[in-house]
């Protein structure tokens, strides 16, 4: 490879040629051997006529980074040719390579005559600093992507965690030689509905992450016998984790329209939150009450309340606090679920900060 034959400087005029090559000087390097690094002066151009050259740099987590290898006929190192700074990167030779050398101190005179070489200089930079960027582009959306993927699966695992232990347990008293009839059968109950909770929670974790329009079929039905019921299957598993859950109504009876399976998870999500926020145990209050055509519901908790932090996002996708397997996603799912039911939910702190956190959220009652 000549300097008049590679791609970069076959364009230029014969005169800008002829002082390429009398400033070239042809240097061999071997395997490994490193023609400049990070910190060195920029002295200046290379043109390869053979081999590979591998350029990288020390990103700030102290990992080298190969931002591209160039090959026979591409040039390196014109950075240093335009700006009198150290070198950014460093160039070591990939196999036994061959180049031509152009001293900046000979190269600048030459440049500042040609306006034909200096349009090339800087097109080859704009070149380089593109295909540096796409490659940086594409290696923060995978590394995003890949994070994002974790979220999920620990969203997931920390979810199930709760149903696989209460299936555990009860699979541990079913094997037990003193069980009675009588428990194996309410056992075999209490798993099925573990079993169709996991269900449940995966289906709406698919629905909200593939962003499709969930089908909801709403029935009316009685909430206040409802809220019973889901307290009764909850407060077990709360005890588990020494918390008390305790349901006050002021309301008899209530017809709502509602989606039993979906609207259950809204109760897990806010109780089990409360459980998470009391590692030391505590208490979890429903309270239900009618107001201007409406049954409200309060989740209150003797925890430490909502974080400032997360106040105002609360109900946005991966915002958490304080949790170390959580991602956000639980408290967003339970929005778009009280949505999809015309409700609404807000949430506040009992008595300022640091009083218990109290999740409010209300449905239209049947006329």
């Amino acid at each position: 490879m000549t300097v008049e034959a590679s791609d970069v400087f076959c364009g230029l005029p014969p005169a800008d040629l002829k002082a390429l090559q009398a400033i070239a000087r042809e240097r061999t390097l071997a395997e490994g051997e490193e023609i400049f690094k990070e910190g060195d002066a920029g002295d200046g151009l290379y043109l390869i006529q053979d081999g590979c050259v591998e350029i990288s740099g020390m990103l700030a987590d102290k990992h080298r980074h190969v931002f591209s290898r160039v090959q026979a006929g591409d040039v390196f190192g014109e950075m240093a040719v335009l700006e009198d700074k150290p070198r950014s990167a460093t160039a070591i030779a990939r196999g036994p390579t061959k180049v031509y050398f152009f001293d900046r101190a000979e190269l600048l005179p030459i440049v500042a005559k040609s306006s034909a070489l200096a349009l090339l200089l800087l097109r080859e930079i704009s070149s380089r600093l593109r295909d540096f960027n796409r490659q940086y582009l594409d290696e923060v959306l995978q590394t995003e992507r890949l994070a994002v993927i974790g979220r999920f699966a620990r969203s997931i695992v920390h979810d199930l965690k709760n149903p696989l232990n209460v299936i555990g347990l009860t699979a541990e008293l079913v094997g037990s030689e003193k069980a009675s009839a009588e428990t194996r059968r309410l056992a075999q109950g209490r798993i099925r509905k573990q079993v169709d909770r996991i269900s449940d929670m995966i289906s709406e974790i698919l629905d909200f992450t593939q962003g499709t329009d969930t089908q909801v079929i709403l029935a009316p039905s009685d909430y206040i016998m409802f809220a019973e019921i889901i307290v009764k299957e909850i407060a077990p598993e709360a005890a588990l984790k020494s918390v008390t859950v305790e349901l006050e109504s002021l309301v008899d009876s209530a017809k709502v329209l509602l989606d039993p399976k979906r609207l259950r998870r809204v109760f897990y999500n806010l109780i089990n939150n409360a459980t998470d926020a009391m590692p030391g145990g505590g208490k979890v209050y429903v309270r239900v009450r009618s107001e201007n055509g409406q049954v409200l519901t309060e989740v209150e908790d003797t925890g430490p309340g909502i974080a400032p932090e997360v106040a105002e996002q609360l109900f946005e996708a991966f915002v958490t606090f304080g949790k170390a397997h959580g991602t956000g996603l639980g408290l967003s799912i339970t929005k778009r679920i009280l949505e999809d039911h015309r409700g609404w939910i807000k949430a506040r702190n009992r008595n300022g900060s640091g009083s218990g956190a109290v999740f409010t959220f209300g449905l239209p009652v049947v006329a």
